[in-house]
């Protein structure tokens, strides 16, 4: 009896942790703006040892295939303008996180 009851809990534990194991993750991604529009021409998504890079055009960007998780914008100017970087940046499974405006200081 006691067997029985060993197995059928391993069996219900182990189809349990088979649910969570195919778990499909959806990447998201980053969008925004930057002012002035001809002030930058990269943006870099950089979250732990991933990095991901997207071309600015006319002052509007999107960076695609973000996998979930936290990022750090840095955003590469032209002169006069200031390289500028955008800390805390949230992408959450499968959608698209604005990060608005961001201005560029000389």
């Amino acid at each position: 009896m006691k067997v029985i009851n060993f197995r059928m809990a391993a069996f219900a534990i182990v189809a349990v942790i088979g649910l969570f194991a195919f778990t499909r993750v959806e990447n998201g991604s980053i969008k925004g703006r930057v002012t002035p529009a001809s002030a930058a021409t990269d943006i870099w998504a950089v979250s732990g040892m991933d990095s991901l890079r997207s071309n600015i055009e006319s002052g509007s960007f999107q960076i695609l295939n973000a996998k979930p998780g936290v990022y750090r914008l840095i955003i590469v100017a032209t002169s006069p303008y200031k390289p500028t970087t955008k800390e805390g940046v949230m992408v959450n499974d499968g959608q698209t996180t604005d990060v608005g405006e961001i201005k560029l200081e000389q």
